[in-house]
């Protein structure tokens, strides 16, 4: 398949992107290079290849979910900058 200069303008108009008339052979060159490689990667022999989203071996890195002791309610109001009713007071948003 041969990208054209009119392909690259529709091209850049979906993307919202400004091409000017100078970089025009630049991208219809590079997105044939690209199509060109993708039909080389077609020509690829993959049978009995599995399909598979990652290469490498998955396992779970992350730690065991172990309850911690957390903040008292006197440490969490301790450096809040005004305390109303023992909670936090906010400035008031709504009028």
């Amino acid at each position: 398949m041969k990208v054209t200069e009119k392909d690259v303008k529709y091209i850049a108009a979906l993307s919202r992107l400004e091409i000017s008339e100078s970089e025009m052979p630049k991208f219809t060159e590079q997105f044939n290079q690209i199509l060109n490689y993708a039909d080389i990667l077609e020509k690829v022999d993959t049978t009995g290849i599995e399909p598979t989203f990652s290469i490498l071996p998955l396992y779970n890195v992350l730690r065991e979910d172990e309850p911690r002791p957390g903040v008292t309610h006197e440490e969490a109001l301790e450096n809040a900058p005004a305390v109303h009713n023992d909670g936090f007071k906010v400035p008031r948003v709504i009028e």
